[in-house]
C-alpha cells in the first residue's frame, strides 16, 4: 500500500480470518471462517486486486492499475481519510488524509489495536467502538451509516464503516473506516435545522387549527368554560410558535455574526430580581428561588434584552430541569461581572458538558429544540463574555457566565 502505512498483509496461504488469539476481539470460540476465494491472498495478473465477480478490494488498492506503464492507485490518492483493521483489530492501513484529520501519525498507528489507534465517542460521551462493537456485535451487519463523533480532543468528525465478511453472516475478516472532515456537515446541519423547526411547529399549529376550526363551526354549542380553554391554548401555542420564531432569528444571526449589541446601562441584580419576581407572579413559590449579590459591582453597559433572554434561558433551565433552589448569584470579576445560576438537581455528566452548547443538544430529560442554550453562549459572546458549566457547590448543575462592563464608543 506504500511505505510506512500498509503492514500485516496475510502471507501467501493464509486466509487472513484463522488463528485468532486470545486477544482477538473477533474472538470466535472454535470456528474459522475462510472465504470462498481469499480475499487477501495475492492474485494473479489478471485478476489483481478482484475476487471472482467483484469490485477491486481496498486491501489489494496498490495492485489495482489503471493500464499498462500506468502508476499503481495509492491509498492517499482516495479522497477520504481511510483506516483498515485486519480480522484481529489491528490497524494495517492508515493513510495520510487520516493521520491528518485526527492528528495521529500513520507510523504509531500501524499495528496497533484499532481502539487505541483511533479512539472515538459519541455525542453522548459514551466510547463509540464499545457500541457498535463491530467484531463481536450482530453478524447480519455489512455497514455502518455515516454519523458524527468526536475525536479525544473534542473535534467531530464524520465517520462511516464497512463490515468485511468471509461471507454472509460470517465473522468480521475487515473493518474498513472512513473519515471526513465535519465542516461537510454544514449542509445536514441545515437539513437537520428545516427538520427540528418542522418537528416543533406541527404540534401547536394543529392545536391552533383544530380549537379554531371548533369555535368557528361550533360556536353556539360551546359553554364559555370551554371556549375560554380552547382561546387560552390557541393564545399559549401561538407564544410557542412566536418563541420558536426568535430563537431561529437569533440562531441566524449568531451563525453569521450579525447579531447587534445595543449597551445601555443595566442595574444586573435588579434585573435578576425583575426576573424572579415575574416567575412569582406566574405561579411558582418564592422560595424556589434565591438571588445573591457578593461585593461591588462595576457599571456595566449591556444590552438590556438580550440580558434578560439569557438570564430567562438560564433559570428556565434551572427550574425545569434542576431540583430545590435554583439560586442566582451576582459578584463582582476581573473587567465586569459574574453570574452563576444554580440548581439542585442531578447535574449534567461530566462526559456531556463539552456538547452542552451545541445545536440540538439534549440531555435524556430535556424536550424542546436544543436551541436555548447554544443561543445562550452566541449572546454572552456578542457582550465579549464567556460562559462555562460545571457542578455546583450543593449539587446539581450550574452555569456561570461573566460579562465586560464595557462601555459603547460613543461614551
Amino acid at each position: 500500500m506504500g511505505s510506512g502505512r500498509h503492514v500485516g498483509q496475510p502471507a501467501e496461504g493464509s486466509d487472513g480470518a484463522a488463528a485468532r488469539s486470545s486477544e482477538d476481539p473477533a474472538g470466535d470460540e472454535n470456528t474459522t471462517d475462510v472465504p470462498a476465494e481469499r480475499e487477501d491472498a495475492p492474485q494473479g495478473p489478471a485478476r489483481a486486486g478482484r475476487r471472482q465477480g467483484s469490485a477491486p478490494a481496498l486491501w489489494d488498492v496498490d495492485t489495482a492499475s489503471a493500464g499498462p506503464g500506468e502508476p499503481a492507485l495509492h491509498a492517499d490518492d482516495l479522497p477520504d481519510g481511510v483506516v483498515v483493521a485486519d480480522a484481529r483489530g489491528r490497524v494495517v492501513l492508515f493513510n495520510s488524509l487520516a493521520a491528518q484529520l485526527t492528528g495521529v501519525p500513520a507510523e504509531s498507528a500501524l499495528g496497533r489495536d484499532y481502539r487505541a489507534a483511533l479512539p472515538l465517542n459519541g455525542l453522548d460521551g459514551n466510547n463509540w467502538w464499545e457500541s457498535s462493537d463491530p467484531y463481536g456485535g450482530d453478524r447480519e451487519r455489512t455497514r455502518q451509516p455515516e454519523r458524527v463523533l468526536c475525536l479525544p480532543d473534542e473535534r467531530e468528525i464524520l465517520v462511516a464503516a464497512r463490515y468485511v465478511r468471509a461471507r454472509p453472516g460470517g465473522a468480521l475478516v475487515r473493518l474498513v473506516v472512513t473519515l471526513r472532515d465535519a465542516s461537510a456537515r454544514a449542509e445536514r446541519s441545515r437539513a437537520d435545522l428545516v427538520s427540528e423547526v418542522a418537528h416543533e411547529l406541527r404540534s401547536p399549529l394543529t392545536s391552533v387549527k383544530g380549537f379554531t376550526s371548533t369555535l368557528l363551526n361550533k360556536w353556539e354549542r360551546l359553554t364559555d368554560k370551554q371556549k375560554l380553554f380552547m382561546l387560552e391554548t390557541v393564545n399559549a401555542d401561538a407564544d410557542r410558535v412566536t418563541r420558536l420564531i426568535h430563537d431561529l432569528l437569533d440562531v441566524s444571526r449568531i451563525e453569521s455574526g450579525r447579531l447587534e449589541v445595543r449597551r445601555q446601562v443595566v442595574d444586573l441584580p435588579a434585573a435578576v430580581r425583575r426576573l424572579v419576581a415575574r416567575r412569582v407572579t406566574s405561579g411558582e413559590p418564592e422560595e424556589r428561588f434565591r438571588v445573591e449579590t457578593h461585593g461591588e459591582l462595576p457599571q456595566m453597559w449591556l444590552d438590556a434584552d438580550k440580558l434578560e433572554q439569557i438570564l430567562s434561558n438560564l433559570v428556565e433551565n434551572g427550574v425545569r430541569h434542576g431540583a430545590g433552589t435554583v439560586s442566582i448569584v451576582i459578584e463582582p470579576c476581573e473587567g465586569g461581572a459574574a453570574v452563576s445560576v444554580r440548581d439542585e438537581g442531578q447535574g449534567i455528566a461530566p462526559e456531556t458538558i463539552p456538547r452542552v452548547f451545541r445545536q440540538f443538544w439534549r440531555s435524556k430529560r430535556r424536550g424542546g429544540t436544543g436551541l436555548g442554550l447554544f443561543i445562550v453562549k452566541g449572546l454572552v459572546e456578542a457582550h465579549g463574555g464567556t460562559i462555562t458549566v460545571g457542578r455546583a457547590p450543593n449539587g446539581g448543575a450550574e452555569f456561570r457566565f461573566t460579562m465586560p462592563a464595557g462601555t459603547p464608543e460613543f461614551v
